[in-house]
């Protein structure tokens, strides 16, 4: 028995969500997002509730029943609320300003890092140490953050580059004399 896959998603006041097929469509306050689910699951829609069940006792049709509550969960929480990740620039001379819909990184490196985010997620600088990515689709803002976060990870010894708010980097001793 699935403990996540049992509970329903409530729909929350201005949330509608509509079934065809295998194909739920959430539209809420910040937009439409949609999730179609294999043929092991079966999905309904009552009561401002999305039930997800599973369609016989076999383990693929178990692991589904979990993983498409959580991916229809994702969609509500994404038009109502929305997703976001921030990052922290740590280094000496490392900055991240917006020039018009373009990210501008300067990390140390030859040149300046220009990063276009994709349709659907937004990339602001509130300051020249922090990055923040918001979005409705969580995977797309994971993904753009680990593609921003890639240009300089973190060191090990002086802890310089790009990390996650609150992310814990383990430093290194350096050299002895």
């Amino acid at each position: 028995m699935s403990r996540i896959g049992k509970k329903p998603v409530d729909l929350p006041s201005g949330v509608t969500a509509s079934m065809s097929g295998q194909t739920i469509e959430v539209k809420g306050p910040k937009g439409t997002r949609s999730f179609k689910a294999t043929d092991d699951v079966t999905m309904t829609v009552e009561d401002n509730a999305v039930t997800v069940t599973p369609r016989g006792k076999s383990k693929r049709a178990r692991q589904q029943w979990g993983m498409s509550r959580t991916m229809v969960g994702n969609l509500v929480m994404g038009v109502t609320i929305g997703f976001k990740k921030e990052l922290e620039i740590q280094g000496v001379g490392y900055r991240a300003a917006m020039t018009g819909n373009s990210l501008k990184l300067n990390l140390g490196l030859s040149h300046d890092v220009d990063y276009t985010p994709p349709e659907g997620v937004t990339v602001t600088v509130p300051k020249q140490t922090e990055i923040v990515v918001e979005g409705i689709d969580e995977q797309l803002v994971g993904q753009v953050a680990a593609n921003i976060r890639q240009w300089r990870k973190p060191e090990p010894y002086k802890g310089k580059g790009i990390r996650y708010k609150g992310e814990f980097v383990f430093r290194k001793e350096g050299k002895k004399k």
